[in-house]
């Protein structure tokens, strides 16, 4: 299907955003039996805010779509609250603080959207009944909800994407038995972000016997020269680029000028939008990423909020930016969030629903084909199911390349090695829970 864009200036983006929640949540505001608040933590400014913003916009539209064109859940609207922390942690746990305890039964869940602010909330949010939703970044361990009842790496997990990237190198050269005596570089953000996978790459190297070298990009990342020297005198056969917002920019740039192949640098699906690759210009044509969300337009989700939230003027983001790998990812997210609250009404009944409720309907979350067909998101979202035990449920990801003017995916839904990773995240979990005190549920261990 084809997709029309409307014309919306960017300078409206953020506009729209503001005036669109807050005149949603006046709207509504008069029964509150009828609303469903979510909050909203973003960040619009500071040195990420294209991620930030693009998140934020795509989760708002699936949220103003299913208000204008459903009237909400069976009746229960949609009522937000944006909370810009900057990609600052402390700021982050302000915004928590903060928005909480809005709405009739207060927050039924929060994205953290930092792997910092995920970690600082773990024990907030347990102690508050708030599940945390982070998809795809955040605490690899609390995969295990026997230990961690209140997070959710939903759909996957950093260690799990480490695992899929090996996979697919040793597809693309031939098999696993390739994979012995070469050469891998990880280039990570000197954050707890960027050191979250040091643990699994020292894993997989043990195990098919490659080199790993690990080498930290200093924050803000913009200047890599030294660290590409190093890179040079290593000679490896792929890198993996694990970084953020201007430093997931710059190994392409380094690249070109070394001459390193850009479809030898792998990326995390965080260096992997359109706002990490246009900027390098033509240094960025053949880099690969992994993804876990669908790229383009041609989805009819995203056509139903072209004509019904964009169509009447109530787009939360520049129109131009509707279909980016980073809008995506927040309409994947708003959907999870969408479906978890329609379990919850199943359940409990319709109405507001609260965190204790947010948290069965995660439990008992089970995503299908023909469900996703149904929301007209085949290829955006994959199929999964979470449990008590299984805080996940896929694992899997794509890739996708850069062709210069696009993204393309190369590579369906790829297997992780969960050998490798189930016993680390019991290891991983059980000693928080010996240091916690925590009592595993679900059984026992």
């Amino acid at each position: 299907m084809k997709v029309k864009r409307l014309v919306i200036p960017f300078i409206s983006g953020l506009a729209l955003s503001a005036l669109f929640a807050a005149s949603t949540m006046a709207a509504e505001e008069s029964d509150p039996t009828k609303e469903q608040f979510i909050p909203v933590l973003t960040y619009k400014t500071g040195p990420f805010a294209a991620g930030g913003s693009g998140q934020a916009g795509g989760w708002e539209d699936y949220m103003a779509l299913l208000n204008l064109r459903d009237g909400g859940i069976n009746g229960i609207k949609f009522v937000w609250e944006e909370c810009d922390f900057g990609y600052n942690t402390e700021r982050g746990v302000e915004c928590y603080e903060r928005l909480k305890g809005k709405g009739l039964k207060g927050a039924p869940v929060f994205q953290p959207m930092s792997t910092g602010v995920t970690y600082a909330l773990m024990e907030r949010s347990a102690a508050d009944n708030i599940p945390l939703l982070f998809i795809g970044y955040g605490r690899t361990d609390a995969t295990n909800g026997r230990v961690f009842p209140w997070g959710f790496p939903a759909i996957t997990n950093y260690w799990n994407q480490s695992t899929v990237k090996l996979r697919f190198i040793a597809k693309r050269e031939g098999g696993e038995d390739k994979l012995k005596g070469m050469k891998i570089v990880n280039l990570h953000l000197k954050h707890p972000y960027g050191i979250e996978t040091i643990p699994v790459w020292d894993a997989m190297a043990e195990k098919f016997g490659f080199e790993v070298t690990h080498i930290p990009v200093p924050w803000p990342g913009i200047d890599q020269k030294s660290l590409w020297l190093q890179i040079r005198k290593i000679q490896p056969d792929y890198v993996i680029n694990r970084n953020w917002g201007v430093s997931c920019t710059v190994p392409l740039r380094e690249a070109k000028r070394m001459g390193f192949p850009r479809d030898k640098i792998i990326g995390v699906w965080w260096c992997g939008s359109e706002e990490d690759v246009i900027p390098a210009g033509s240094a960025a044509k053949g880099y690969i990423t992994t993804n876990f969300s669908g790229v383009g337009t041609d989805y009819p989700v995203i056509e139903a909020i072209f004509d019904n939230v964009y169509g009447v003027m109530k787009g939360n983001i520049a129109s131009s930016r509707v279909g980016t790998v980073i809008y995506n990812r927040g309409v994947a997210s708003a959907i999870i969030i969408a479906e978890a609250i329609h379990i919850a009404h199943k359940k409990f009944g319709v109405g507001p629903v609260g965190g204790t409720e947010f948290r069965w309907a995660m439990e008992n979350f089970d995503l299908t084909s023909e469900r996703i067909a149904e929301l007209g998101a085949t290829g955006l979202v994959p199929p999964f199911k979470l449990s008590c035990d299984d805080h996940e449920g896929s694992g899997k990801a794509q890739f996708q390349q850069w062709d210069g003017s696009k993204w393309v995916q190369i590579e369906s839904w790829m297997e992780p090695y969960s050998e490798i990773t189930k016993p680390m995240i019991a290891a991983s979990s059980a000693q928080y829970a010996k240091e916690k005190g925590i009592t595993p549920r679900c059984g026992l261990d």
